[in-house]
């Protein structure tokens, strides 16, 4: 049985001390240090050798155990009871596209590594319960953020080597493992490629509905695009006055919209692709399958759950671009 434990705890830094004996006997256990069935030091020995509390040791142990890492035996202490990791994955709303990255990142990892998923829905309250409610009880964590400036202070209670931000590194610093999508200039590339297919139109109009939580970013750059190419373009953020239009061009950020425009599209015997134009953000399963197809840019989500994967799997930091392409169907 491997018995190769080293708790050395540094009372001077950030991290509580409680979290540098968890982190130390995951850490043990992942690198396979020590295994199931070892005795882990009393509560005593430890509080002894490294000058702590007992309540500091205590819950150590309880998180640990609450988490099925240990297990405890009355009159003979605690020990290591499974080598099965715990990864959490936070996620801003599960979409079609979100299903291909969960698929593609737990697909990726051994039978040994736990994925729980839980959502934040954008709201900054359940954002800070969600972190604040599991620190400690995971090997590492994946989270996928927005924009608000909160967000670094609850996500500096994870040491950076557990964490991963994923999508969006709108939130990130240098020292912090990120994959992640661009949501500017790789945006305005992709228009760039569809130049001459745009030109059949006589507008383009982006539909960003007021319900998005669509990176502002884009906007900006779909703006430089129609100002260098001379287009007229339009802005439409309310929903309920969307009406389609002939000769013109859409850009969506949102599934809902594509909805509306395929449903007035019917209605209106209008056909895409020749009598209007539709480009859609993020690319799903059905959109090759849906009205002959529908024209996407997007980034790959399989890749974005890849390389979070190897995140879990590797101790190294990881900084990757996803790229975005332009995926030509003949809705546009």
């Amino acid at each position: 049985m491997k018995n190769n434990l080293s708790l050395n705890i540094d009372h001077d830094s950030d991290t509580p001390k409680y979290q540098q004996i968890v982190n130390a006997i995951n850490d043990s256990i992942s690198k396979d240090l020590i295994s199931i069935g070892y005795t882990l030091p009393s509560v005593n020995s430890i509080c002894k050798d490294c000058k702590l509390s007992r309540d500091t040791v205590f819950k150590a142990y309880s998180i640990l155990k609450d988490a099925g890492v240990i297990e405890a035996v009355p009159n003979k202490g605690y020990y290591v009871a499974s080598k099965t990791k715990k990864v959490l994955l936070v996620l801003d709303t599960l979409k079609a596209y979100k299903e291909v990255l969960y698929h593609s990142f737990t697909n990726n990892l051994p039978d040994t590594i736990i994925t729980d998923v839980q959502f934040h829905h954008y709201n900054i309250d359940n954002f800070k319960t969600i972190i604040n409610n599991n620190i400690g009880k995971y090997y590492k964590y994946v989270v996928m953020g927005f924009d608000n400036k909160t967000i670094p202070s609850i996500l500096s209670k994870i040491s950076d080597d557990k964490l991963l931000l994923i999508d969006w590194k709108i939130n990130a610093t240098k020292e912090n493992n990120y994959v992640y999508q661009d949501f500017g200039p790789s945006f305005l590339n992709s228009l760039e490629q569809g130049l001459e297919l745009f030109k059949k139109y006589k507008e383009i109009h982006f539909l960003y509905p007021s319900f998005t939580n669509h990176p502002i970013e884009t906007v900006e750059y779909f703006k430089k695009f129609c100002k260098k190419n001379q287009f007229d373009f339009k802005m439409i953020t309310n929903s309920k006055e969307f009406n389609v239009e002939r000769n013109v061009a859409y850009i969506s950020v949102s599934d809902r919209m594509l909805g509306l425009f395929l449903e007035q599209c019917r209605d209106k015997e209008f056909e895409p692709g020749v009598d209007v134009g539709f480009l859609s953000y993020n690319e799903t399963p059905m959109k090759k399958f849906i009205y002959k197809g529908i024209t996407v840019v997007s980034t790959d989500f399989k890749e974005l759950g890849t390389k979070a994967a190897e995140f879990i799997m590797e101790d190294k930091q990881i900084q990757y671009l996803v790229p975005t392409k332009l995926i030509i169907r003949d809705s546009l």
